[in-house]
């Protein structure tokens, strides 16, 4: 693959992460897309705890819009890549052991951001590498 083709693939995958994230996380505080239905049983008392607590989804939320803004404009890309991973994560398995009917984004999501880790795995070797001592 040459070096234009990866470098488009990256900028494409990096805002469309980007927008997934700014989209939904605007979605949160403007309350632009219909409410879903309220989920039941242990989907429901998972996502019922975190609301409870106060904090939780107004943090997150902020996080994806501030983090998505920053993906827009390539602006701390690796950063922004290791926080928005747990909250990535996260979504994965609350489709895939709670509610399995909307699991398709949250596996875009995740491919997405699998993608990117890839494309910028240049900036995560200091991480890995169990030799770099603090200086």
């Amino acid at each position: 693959m040459s070096t234009k083709i990866k470098s488009l693939s990256t900028i494409i995958t990096r805002s469309l992460l980007g927008l997934i994230y700014l989209f939904f996380g605007l979605n949160f505080f403007l309350h632009y897309l219909p409410t879903p239905p309220a989920q039941t049983g242990a989907a429901g008392s998972f996502l019922g705890g975190l609301f409870q607590a106060g904090y939780f989804f107004p943090m997150v939320k902020g996080l994806e819009v501030l983090l998505g803004g920053f993906l827009l404009l390539n602006f701390l890309t690796p950063l922004s890549l290791v926080i928005l991973a747990p909250i990535s994560l996260n979504i994965l398995l609350f489709h895939l052991f709670l509610a399995p009917t909307n699991i398709a984004i949250a596996i875009v999501i995740v491919a997405l951001h699998v993608f990117l880790f890839w494309a910028y795995r240049k900036n995560y070797r200091s991480i890995f590498d169990p030799n770099v001592l603090l200086t």
